[in-house]
């Protein structure tokens, strides 16, 4: 029993000598340590932009967010009232889907979702924007607004991966494949120019097998398409043409306090400017309208967007 005690005592005595040794490495490693991550202050802004400062994520209020809003959007009147309903269930409680917009530039995909955020701001809806190289962030953002009162869209923006990218098996955890689900008060919504988030080879066709009468994509195809298949709501997005993008420059010009005959002498100039950029998208329609009214309407009031 002796015996016994002596050890013990030689133990504590190693272990204490062992803690003053380190507590002076720590005094210098804490310096060098990421420092905590401020709280968000929720009250301070309607969208957030996830950012990384020492290897540590925070939530960075966004104080200017875009003044867009719904009826700015023209001639995508079909994807509008989709995403549109589906956002509105959202912010009520009920179910509602993962959105993944596709398609055209400048079409006006990620322009609507910061109009839904103006739409449905006072009814609770936050949207937090995440960088692409930040989307293995994804279950330490979510971990940080479960159990918040506000709805939040997780906005990714021109979203598309390379083969073997660690953040393509990231989001597709966070959607829909986790033992853990998803808190009920969190979507993404994702806008894409692919279809399937993916770059697709012409090689991969040929990995198709025929069974019966039904044809088998293969793995390739597979793995890609699984993920864009986690989103329960596909919205795609088309060119606009001539008819449609004159229209979106008269409503930009007429924003800008242009009247009806201003309007129609920049018709000519506006298919001009198209031609130039080689595009009749809504971006190409916003940028005309800016510099034609900048250039020939004077001392009118500012619209910011």
């Amino acid at each position: 029993m002796n015996n016994l005690i002596r050890q013990f005592s030689s133990f504590l005595e190693h272990v204490e000598t062992m803690i003053e040794r380190i507590e002076p490495l720590i005094d210098r490693i804490e310096p060098l340590l990421p420092p905590a991550s401020p709280a968000p202050d929720w009250d301070s802004a309607i969208a957030f932009r996830w950012r990384k400062r020492s290897n540590a994520g925070y939530l960075l209020p966004v104080t200017r967010p875009a003044a867009i809003h719904l009826h700015d959007l023209q001639d995508i009147d079909d994807q509008k009232e989709r995403i549109d309903a589906n956002t509105r269930q959202f912010v009520n409680g009920q179910p509602a889907n993962n959105v993944l917009l596709t398609g055209a530039r400048g079409s006006g995909k990620s322009s609507l979702i910061k109009a839904l955020l103006n739409e449905y701001a006072p009814a609770g809806l936050r949207v937090i924007e995440v960088e692409k190289g930040d989307l293995v962030d994804l279950p330490d953002i979510v971990e940080l607004v479960d159990g918040r009162p506000e709805r939040f869209i997780i906005f990714c923006d021109d979203l598309s991966f390379d083969a073997g990218d660690a953040t393509f098996k990231a989001l597709k955890v966070v959607l829909d494949g986790s033992i853990a689900s998803a808190p009920d008060n969190v979507l993404i919504y994702a806008t894409s120019n692919r279809r399937h988030l993916m770059p697709e080879y012409f090689e991969e066709n040929l990995e198709s097998k025929r069974v019966g009468e039904e044809i088998h994509p293969g793995e390739a195809v597979e793995e890609k398409i699984s993920l864009s298949e986690r989103f329960g709501l596909w919205l795609s997005f088309y060119p606009f043409d001539q008819d449609a993008y004159l229209n979106i420059v008269a409503h930009w010009l007429k924003s800008f306090g242009c009247g009806d005959a201003e309007i129609a002498r920049a018709e000519r100039d506006a298919l001009n400017w198209a031609l130039m950029r080689g595009s009749r998208s809504g971006r190409v329609a916003w940028q005309f309208a800016k510099d034609w009214a900048g250039t020939h309407v004077v001392a009118r009031p500012k619209r910011r967007r």
